[in-house]
């Protein structure tokens, strides 16, 4: 291979790796603001009781999607 086909290669490389530690950086980033905003909400006032009800809706959902999947189950026989 040519040296200069080489160097080429060289600095795509480098350029690569500068921006995947960029985006490594910047996940951090949002990793440290998604938990700081988590913080923020729990301290909300009725935040215990909105989360009981998102439980309950996703238990909900869940019983709707296992009696679909039986309903599914029956069909394809």
């Amino acid at each position: 291979m040519k040296e200069s086909k080489l160097i080429e290669m060289q600095n795509k490389v480098g350029a690569l790796t500068r921006v995947v530690q960029q985006l490594m950086n910047e996940m951090n980033n949002l990793k440290d603001l998604s938990i700081g905003t988590l913080e923020v909400v729990k301290k909300l006032p009725k935040y215990k009781k909105a989360v009981d009800e998102l439980k309950a809706e996703m238990e909900e959902a869940n019983k709707i999607n296992k009696t679909s999947e039986k309903k599914l189950e029956l069909n394809v026989e």
